[in-house]
């Protein structure tokens, strides 16, 4: 979540898919082994021709002329590396996208380019209504997914879909800002057009540069101004069509191909006449355009959903993890009722409308529980007592009293819910990742500043820096109802004088984990968005701010046994990393640029997010 989405909502806040199935899915054997892909694209035909064509040669003419010369067997080119071999950047304030050495950066799209077709942003000029800009990319760019297109080679194309969590205002308005309480309808229209999700079709030209694929029909803006379905156990008490999704922070993903994503506010703070309990949902959308419409999905729960990640097990059973990016907030998983169908797409449309939600619950020793979220269970009944967030005052809040008469009463009030089922309080959790052997879960901690009252999982008062955890089910297994958990690493800088804030980083040190992912190769990757000029602590006696600390926003590969850290990359001025998406190659990283503030990414223009795509120059998978 952006510092500025907290700024916004402060005054009201309260073409097929592809199945996978985790470490044994096409993408992540493709990975360790791309030449693979060239059997799996010849396919069952291609197989079946061998024993035929033997025959054939067998049934041959009676010429005993002599043997044909066999054909030299080529030499098979050396397997690709996923080693981290590349030489760390430094930290600095620079208004540029700084990579290592034999890395390159190309801007894919900006806040403001066309998706749909019409004329795009042009510099110097605003939009007069949403006519124009409800075909634009929207600002602000967060979570991502790639999906492969049948048909097209996906190292060389496919589908991104982008979350846009927040307008950027600077290429809308004259004013730079907006303000919902006077802002007439024009200017609402055009504020909702910027938030939502872009999905486009990107392809790699002649010159290895990706590039947006204008005019394809899976091109498609889903904004503050489109109309949603709801499902789900709480469909009935929301209104029927739900205009709008916004503070589309990150996102997940689907084993059937659809892509999940998360709303970070439980009201709409663009436009504060539309009911709270639309928002704060999780948002089902198909990149194909062949399911069901983009909907609500009530039974994962209502509050500030960060991103989704599932694990998925032999049986097609699956649990999605989700963090509530709230100071503080819990963790959940939502567990479907049913096994998803590998062979009949559309037999999943409504997976994610039954199913039970869990919230987690640390214990001291290291153990863990996920506590049903039902009504009648775990306390969930009328007359309730929420205890209220415990971990902000040594003086513990008055309780409230809160009633849990049905399923719905428990998906809409979910904070409250999990407070009363005893979930932990936790340090503003936000990206989650599954790895790909199912034998690690890793969560961001952002930060806690308010943080008063500690506890194991959340070891630091006044948390500035955050952490990150690591969990692993019981069994390995997405339908476990306990787990192990440790505090993998704390971040900070060692160089600052107060204890609770240089953490225990070895090698290249951050502040403010947000982005996370695990790729298919089982490498860790960490995204940074610490408040530029908020306070960092003391460093050579005086006061510093967070760029003086730690530079610009950063990405960094952190491994999972030594926790060693190295910085990949450092974003230009103003800016948070977030985002990560690749090709099953790993040769192509996407990755989003939120919030810049300088003269980037076009010099003399408005600064604007945007998507980058990096890559090696001697075309190796990232990380070398």
């Amino acid at each position: 979540m952006s510092h500025l989405t907290d700024e916004a909502r402060a005054a009201f806040r309260d073409a097929q898919p592809k199945i996978t199935a985790g470490e044994d899915s096409l993408e992540s054997i493709v990975a360790a082994n791309p030449a693979r892909r060239t059997v799996l694209k010849n396919g069952l035909l291609g197989l079946s021709m061998l024993p035929m064509l033997g025959a054939l040669t067998a049934c041959g003419d009676d010429d005993d002329s002599g043997s044909p010369t066999p054909t030299p067997t080529p030499t098979p080119a050396p397997a690709p590396s996923y080693a981290i071999n590349f030489a760390p950047v430094a930290i600095n304030g620079n208004d540029t996208v700084t990579v290592p050495a034999g890395y390159t950066v190309d801007v894919l799209l900006k806040a403001g380019d066309s998706v749909e077709t019409g004329a795009a942003y042009a510099s110097g000029s605003f939009p007069g209504s949403a006519a124009q800009t409800n075909f634009w990319a929207g600002g602000n760019h967060d979570g991502m997914e790639f999906f492969e297109l049948s048909g097209v080679d996906p190292n060389s194309g496919g589908l991104l879909a982008i979350n846009h969590e927040l307008p950027d205002y600077n290429i809308l308005f004259s004013s730079g800002a907006y303000n919902a309480a006077t802002a007439t309808a024009d200017q609402k229209a055009i504020a909702l057009s910027a938030v939502g999700v872009s999905v486009v079709e990107v392809a790699k030209g002649t010159d290895g540069k990706f590039a947006v694929k204008a005019g394809s029909r899976f091109n498609r803006r889903y904004s503050g101004n489109t109309d949603y379905r709801v499902g789900g156990p709480a469909a009935g008490l929301l209104s029927p069509t739900i205009r709008g999704t916004l503070n589309n922070c990150s996102s997940g993903r689907t084993p059937w191909g659809t892509y999940l994503t998360c709303e970070e506010t439980t009201n709409n703070y663009l436009d504060p006449t539309q009911p709270n309990n639309n928002y704060g949902w999780v948002v089902e959308i198909d990149p194909y355009q062949e399911l069901a419409a983009p909907t609500k999905r009530t039974a994962m729960g209502r509050f500030s959903h960060e991103n989704t990640a599932y694990m998925d097990d032999a049986n097609n059973r699956v649990a999605f993890y989700m963090g509530d990016d709230s100071t503080p907030g819990c963790i959940y998983k939502f567990v479907p009722d049913r096994a998803y169908s590998t062979g009949n797409r559309a037999s999943n449309i409504d997976m994610l409308d039954y199913g039970t939600l869990y919230v987690a619950r640390f214990n001291a020793d290291g153990t863990g529980e996920w506590r049903a979220l039902v009504q009648g269970q775990n306390g969930l009944v009328a007359n309730a007592s929420d205890p209220g967030n415990v971990s902000q005052s040594t003086t513990p809040p008055t309780p409230t009293t809160v009633s849990f008469n049905s399923t719905a009463d428990v998906l809409i009030n979910a904070q409250s819910a999990a407070r009363v089922a005893g979930g932990t309080l936790m340090d503003r959790p936000e990206w989650i990742t599954v790895a790909p052997n199912r034998q690690a879960i890793f969560v961001t901690l952002t930060n806690n500043s308010g943080r008063r009252v500690t506890d194991n999982p959340n070891p630091r008062t006044t948390n500035l820096h955050g952490h990150i955890l690591k969990f692993r089910e019981n069994g390995d297994s997405p339908l476990a109802t306990r787990f192990t958990w440790e505090v993998f690493l704390l971040a900070g800088n060692p160089n600052l004088a107060e204890a609770n804030l240089k953490g225990n980083i070895s090698g290249d040190y951050f502040s403010s984990p947000d982005g996370l992912r695990i790729d298919p190769q089982g490498r860790l990757w960490v995204q940074t968005d610490h408040n530029l000029t908020g306070n960092a602590g003391t460093l050579n006696g005086a006061a510093v701010n967070m760029t003086q600390a730690f530079g610009n926003n950063s990405m960094y590969h952190v491994d999972q046994t030594s926790n060693a850290s190295k910085r990949f990359l450092v974003g230009p001025v103003g800016c948070e990393i977030t985002g990560i998406a690749y090709t099953p190659d790993l040769k192509s990283f996407f990755i989003n640029i939120q919030h810049p503030t300088g003269n980037w990414p076009v010099s003399g223009q408005q600064p604007r997010s945007s998507t980058i795509v990096v890559r090696r120059t001697d075309g190796q998978p990232v990380g070398n």
